[in-house]
């Protein structure tokens, strides 16, 4: 399962040859609100240093100078939710126009091919994020609809073309700048807080290039050097955790489960033994899973009179939102269960959860035969074990 990307840009690459340079960075900003102040943000180990800042001028100018001696990046910062990532070289001089309210999105950019890099590739980031978020909207407004599955079905589909562009984009990305820092930024990009286009399970192999690249182009580096540490941790999980044959007798049980349901009732994952089990990891605020869930009632419909069961684990917060969650996707009729400790849940580390959505196929013993099975793949895997 893929880390959370620990923000650890510091100062500590020595480059043979480079020495400090002055970059310059001015822009216009469209629409600016008077005497704004804008800043210039350098990524440290585990924070955000503020090197400078400046007042936008009337009709929304302003210029930074930042001695630089090695690749660095940096943020151009409004505020915490409006700001622009930055691949800054020593004595480049950066030129940028964007809408003051879309500094992450930049109208133009020059002068620094690393920064020009990251603005397309978030574009890009941002469009499919925008179809996700309007096929939810789709999903909520035909819920009760007669015709309910098959709409579910055909954003189903869409969704899965979409993440399957996004996936292909970013692998291409990595492969046209495989020598460029930017490739690090496109390897850990979200479409949602903890939902990465790349996994590690799938996607091994491009954790393994861009490590191999920067290890030896920026071996210093404290971004590139934690990346080492992480791909050396994923591999030597996805070794430990290889998926059993179907059938055999080392497969691992599901670390035991006890939760209250909504009603207060404590249920046990032990519990469901006798069924196939569907464990799935979900919460009401993330986007991914309740996108999935019409998947979890298909199959459930389809297969629960032949001995499918769902035990359905919530990291929410409240107990009101999980069980509006549950209401307004119509999951009522399978087992709920959840301590509501959001990511301090005592499943977190027993499951060592990074990312929601996420499940584990459990076998009518309790035996793990399969992980994280979304949409047709779900829906493949139970033809084969029903049919």
């Amino acid at each position: 399962m893929i880390k959370k990307l620990i923000l650890l840009f510091s100062g500590a690459m020595l480059l043979a040859g480079c020495g400090t340079k002055t970059a310059e960075i001015s822009g216009l900003l469209e629409n600016s609100l008077p005497r704004e102040y804008i800043f210039l943000q350098e990524l440290k180990s585990n924070e955000l240093l503020t090197v400078d800042s400046a007042i936008l001028s009337s009709d929304g100018i302003f210029e930074f100078k930042r001695k630089v001696q090695f690749p660095s990046f940096y943020l151009l910062k409004i505020n915490q939710n409006n700001y622009l990532t930055m691949l800054i070289e020593p004595g480049e001089k950066i030129k940028m126009t964007s809408h003051f309210d879309s500094l992450n999105y930049p109208v133009v950019v020059t002068g620094s091919k690393g920064t020009k890099l990251l603005a397309d590739f978030n574009k890009t980031l941002l469009e499919t994020t925008n179809k996700m978020r309007k096929l939810s909207e789709i999903h909520r407004m035909n819920l009760g609809r007669p015709d309910f599955d098959k709409v579910v079905d055909s954003l189903d589909n869409l969704g899965q073309i979409y993440l399957n562009e996004i996936n292909t984009y970013s692998k291409k990305f990595i492969d046209n700048n495989i020598t460029s820092l930017a490739s690090l930024i496109a390897l850990y990009s979200q479409l949602a807080p903890g939902v990465y286009v790349l996994n590690p399970e799938n996607d091994i192999s491009y954790y393994l290039k861009v490590d191999s690249s920067l290890s030896k182009n920026y071996p210093e580096y404290e971004p590139v050097v934690t990346l080492h540490e992480q791909v050396r941790e994923m591999t030597a999980y996805l070794e430990r955790n290889k998926p059993s044959a179907a059938g055999s007798d080392e497969k691992a049980v599901a670390a035991e489960i006890e939760l209250p349901s909504p009603e207060g009732n404590t249920i046990k994952l032990s519990s469901t033994r006798g069924s196939i089990v569907l464990l799935d990891f979900w919460a009401a605020w993330c986007g991914p899973c309740r996108m999935e869930n019409p998947n979890l009632v298909k199959a459930y419909n389809k297969y629960h009179s032949k001995g499918f069961q769902i035990y359905q684990v919530s990291l929410d917060k409240t107990k009101e939102a999980w069980i509006k969650g549950i209401q307004d996707d119509k999951l009522e009729r399978w087992i709920h269960v959840s301590d509501l400790k959001y990511w301090n849940s005592s499943v977190v580390p027993l499951y060592k959860i990074e990312s929601i959505p996420a499940n584990y196929l459990l076998d009518k013993d309790g035996r793990i035969i399969a992980s994280n099975l979304r949409g047709d793949a779900l829906q493949r895997k139970l033809d084969e074990l029903f049919n």
